[in-house]
């Protein structure tokens, strides 16, 4: 996108600081083991287009499975994703490789997994990931549908053919949560604990992962090609992992975890960014000179106004008010076990349920009852939400990140 850019070294000197992974010590301690778990294996990723889930099919391929299916609805990033495997230079793609277009909630999915099944690894990433989807109950409930109720049919078409390992990725704003994008992720981490029991489960609580599709850090590249305004809320700080990382630590998780583990990265709050931090040395490493505005007005006018020649950038830094967001992300919790020792770069969380299978699955009926009521309501959502969620403390400003640049 911007030629000479190197984003890989940005990251490294100004996202994480890190010129090394995080998990580079822990990869070449079970190197021998992760090869004997994955190769010869037979591998399906569910949204595998997407930054985290390309990051992780990245990551696995050197370790040489026998047969790769990567579903994902994006039919043009599948595209680009098998463009990018193959141009990568000595990256081993096996011959059975086949990106399918399609939802995994699809009844076409289901006759897939019934007839290619069973496969040996299942790595899930297809999820609503933003926590800008919150803005009503439809959004609300679209988010839910994708993030726990397709999770739980899909968990129970598995019971015929239940694989090795079943990887399915959470979110650091499960901890705590305030919005309903992290609510519904915890939602889903106590579902997938309740299967522990049947085949291997077990997910992963991430970091930002640093100019990930669609997340601010990725906008701030297509406002510069579009010579439009940098936009960013000054006070949030934020853990972030490079798309490496990512796909690294999701592998180890995959292929090592105990069933019901719960991974995160070793990160201190020292590690933490904001978002003005970055977009700062963004525009300073591309050659220009941050020019703040007072408003989202004078930004976009100060930019309308920008000559090729100009090193003046114009940007607007803000205050969050927005619902579901809090100043900083946390792993864990105080009531959680955490195990610091298994892994250098990791910590593992014994991942434990607060209720039977049977009270999840019947709170998921009155989530879907809800969903059918006529006056549905963002608030009625939220509130059986934290009803069985006691973790979860909704921050509602009224106000929304689709309102903002």
């Amino acid at each position: 996108m911007f030629g000479p850019f190197d984003i890989d070294k940005f990251i490294e000197q100004h996202v994480t600081g890190r010129q090394h992974s995080l998990l580079e010590a822990d990869l070449a301690a079970h190197e021998l083991l992760l090869h004997e778990r994955a190769a010869g294996q037979s591998v399906l990723v569910i949204g595998g287009a997407g930054s985290i889930g390309a990051a992780f099919i990245k990551a696995l391929l050197p370790y040489r499975p026998a047969r790769l299916y990567v579903v994902d609805t994006n039919e043009n990033a599948l595209t680009e994703l098998t463009r990018d495997l193959r141009s990568t230079p000595g990256l081993f793609i096996p011959d059975d490789y086949k990106p399918y277009a399609m939802s995994f909630g699809d009844r076409v999915f289901q006759k897939l997994l019934h007839r290619e099944g069973p496969f040996d690894i299942i790595a899930h990433f297809a999820a609503h990931k933003h926590v800008r989807s919150e803005k009503d109950h439809y959004a609300v409930e679209a988010m839910i549908e994708n993030n726990v109720l397709r999770t739980h049919r899909l968990l129970k078409l598995l019971a015929d053919q239940p694989p090795k390992r079943f990887f399915s990725v959470s979110t650091d704003k499960a901890a705590n949560p305030v919005n309903v994008m992290g609510a519904s992720k915890k939602l889903m981490e106590e579902l997938l604990m309740s299967f522990s029991d049947a085949y291997p489960i077990c997910t992963a609580r991430f970091a930002n992962v640093a100019f990930s599709n669609g997340s601010l850090l990725d906008g701030f590249l297509y406002r510069l090609v579009n010579r439009q305004p940098l936009t960013a809320p000054r006070d949030i700080r934020r853990f972030f992992v490079s798309p490496r990382e990512a796909g690294e630590l999701c592998l180890l998780a995959c292929l090592l975890g105990h069933p019901g583990d719960i991974y995160f990265p070793k990160l201190a709050e020292a590690h933490m960014k904001t978002f003005k931090e970055i977009a700062t040395a963004l525009l300073h490493y591309m050659g220009y000179t941050p020019l703040e505005c007072a408003s989202e007005d004078e930004a976009r006018e100060a930019a309308a106004q920008l000559k090729p020649k100009d090193k003046a950038y114009p940007v607007y830094f803000f205050d969050s008010d927005t619902s579901g967001e809090k100043p900083y992300e946390e792993f864990y919790t105080d009531q959680e076990d955490i195990d610091w020792q298994r892994f250098e770069g990791l910590g593992v969380i014994s991942g434990r349920t607060s209720h039977s299978r049977y009270d999840i699955e019947k709170f998921l009926r009155r989530l879907e009852n809800l969903f059918r009521e006529e006056k549905l309501s963002k608030s009625s959502i939220v509130q059986l939400l934290t009803d069985f969620i006691p973790s979860f403390h909704h921050i509602e400003t009224g106000k929304g990140l689709d309102q903002k640049m």
